[in-house]
This record gives structure tokens, C-alpha cells and sequence, in this order.
């Protein structure tokens, strides 16, 4: 995959203050953009078992590259590294089971090591980046052409627009095979491509869809009268329950990648911070890893 890159206009800063000084207008402290990116994905958004924030960094730390990836696996802090960011924003996090240790023997403990020792800081926007206006599904969403689209689970503690997952409908009548056709041209190519159960010639426009993993919605999805719901890490018993349960063969499934349907945020993301940034009056140069953290590698199918 190739990193995407979202320029901010430059403001004409001059000389940047060290890293650890207090930004100027031109060139935001870490602070600066923690309150940027609360601005756009609330953490008060985030569901109540998540871990969200900030995992590593000094908040006066200034801030001149920002690098969003899905995942804070070594090879995309490696690249952030490498590339000179003060700052990669990940959408899954590091640590979100406690721990007892961060000792560099393990890959989470290098991963803060590395991350300290390279001055760079690590921020997580997970089920907040899912729930908030311009959120993971949102941007599926606009992705396979949907009107009228509503939260799918709405977030108990925000606005009418904001939850996790959302319906909408298509603009015409689609197969389902040339919907599953859409998702698989749309999302980014990984091994274990798009898995779809349903009659290939049915007919579809009401679509439901989660990024990540989102089988536990199959109730939300019925309540709202999908006749198809795509999302990722679709678990064998509660598929086949949805199927048995099915009303005329409805809703149909789409299985993709959890990594591929949350990359398709990552430039919107980007895009979002930059526009936040630039007008405060910050500096700040903002890329998409191209590190693709889909850990499957190549996949067998029948003939």
C-alpha cells in the first residue's frame, strides 16, 4: 500500500522551536493537537471498555508530522520513525488489556520503547473514531454510495448522528453480487478478500455496516430492516444464526477485512485533522502509513 500523504499549508512559521519547547503558530505542541483531535472524535464517545488517548508523549512536545495507521504494530511505528513523526495516531490500541510490564522482551514493551527513545508519540482514537460524525462507517458508508444514513447503534452519550455502525440506502435496486463487487473493488486488496452468503441475484438496497468487528449487531441490523450488512470478523456461530433467522434469505452478509475496512478512514482522518490544524494556524504535515497490518498473508479457496 502506499502511504497517502495530506499537506497542511505552511503559515509561514520560520524557525521551529526545539522538540519539548512550547509550539509557536506555526508549529502546534502535542498538547495542541490532542485538543484538536478531541475536537473531531470525542473521547466521551468512546465505549466504556475501550482505552482511548494518549499512550506515549509529552503534551508540550511539539508537533510537525503526524502519521495515522490502523494498527501500532512495530512495522508502522518503524515507519513513523523513519519518516520523522513526532506523532502516529493509531486507530486500534497498544494497550488495551492492563499490563504488568513494558519491558522491551515483549512487542508491546518494544513498541514503547521504541516510541520513547524515537520522541514519538503515540494517540489512540478507537470506538470514538467509530462512533463520531465522519467516523469509521460514516466514511464506509459514503464509500458504497449510501442517502439517508443513520447510526446504526446510536451513542448513548452523543449527538442523534453519532454511534457505531450505519444504515443507509443505495440510490437504485443492486444484486447482491454486484453490491459484494463494490465493497471488494472499494476496500483495500488483503489475502482473505470478501466473503459473502446470500443468493448472488438478490436484490438489495437497504445496507447496514459496521467497520471492525461487528457481529454483535445482528439485533440493531434486523431492527433496521437491512437487506444486506457488511462488516469485519464475522464468527461462524453468530453468521449462522443471522442466516437461520433470516427473513426471505435477509439481511444477506458481507465478511471483510477488519483491517481493510478501517483503512478507508485513515485518509479521511488525516484529511479532517489537517483541515482542524490549519485553521488554528498550525504547520503541521500529515501522512497515512503505508503499512499494511492485515496479518493474514495468502488464502486457499475450493478450485
Amino acid at each position: 500500500m502506499e502511504a497517502v500523504n495530506t499537506p497542511v499549508a505552511d503559515t509561514g512559521s520560520g524557525e521551529e522551536p526545539e522538540n519539548g519547547a512550547a509550539g509557536t503558530p506555526g508549529t502546534p505542541t502535542l498538547g495542541q493537537v490532542l485538543l484538536a483531535v478531541e475536537e473531531l472524535w470525542p473521547e466521551s464517545l468512546a465505549e466504556d471498555w475501550d482505552e482511548v488517548g494518549l499512550v506515549v508523549g509529552r503534551p508540550t512536545a511539539t508537533v510537525t508530522k503526524v502519521m495515522f495507521a490502523v494498527d501500532p504494530t512495530l512495522a508502522a511505528i518503524e515507519e513513523a520513525i523513519e519518516w520523522g513523526a513526532e506523532l502516529l495516531v493509531t486507530h486500534h490500541p497498544l494497550l488495551l488489556k492492563g499490563v504488568s510490564s513494558v519491558a522491551a522482551t515483549s512487542a508491546k514493551g518494544l513498541a514503547v520503547h521504541r516510541l520513547i527513545e524515537s520522541g514519538t508519540g503515540l494517540l489512540t482514537v478507537h470506538t470514538n473514531g467509530d462512533s463520531a460524525v465522519g467516523g469509521v462507517s460514516d466514511v464506509l458508508a459514503d464509500a458504497f454510495g449510501l442517502d439517508n444514513v443513520v447510526p446504526l447503534a446510536p451513542a448513548a452519550h452523543g449527538l442523534p448522528e453519532e454511534g457505531i455502525g450505519r444504515v443507509g440506502d443505495l440510490p437504485e435496486l443492486m444484486t447482491l453480487g454486484e453490491f459484494a463487487a463494490r465493497v471488494f473493488e472499494v476496500l483495500p486488496s488483503v489475502a482473505g478478500g470478501v466473503r459473502v452468503a446470500g443468493d448472488k441475484d438478490g436484490l438489495v438496497r437497504r445496507v447496514a455496516v459496521c467497520g471492525g468487528a461487528g457481529d454483535s449487531l445482528f439485533e440493531a441490523v434486523r431492527a433496521s430492516q437491512a437487506d444486506i450488512y457488511v462488516t469485519a470478523d464475522m464468527r461462524h456461530h453468530p453468521a449462522s444464526e443471522a442466516r437461520e433467522s433470516a427473513v426471505d434469505g435477509r439481511p444477506y452478509l458481507v465478511d471483510v477485512s477488519h483491517f481493510a475496512s478501517e483503512w478507508l478512514w485513515l485518509p479521511a482522518a488525516a484529511e479532517a485533522l489537517g483541515n482542524v490544524l490549519a485553521d488554528q494556524g498550525h504547520d503541521v504535515e500529515i501522512r497515512v502509513a503505508s503499512t499494511n497490518s492485515d496479518p493474514w498473508d495468502f488464502i486457499l479457496t475450493p478450485g
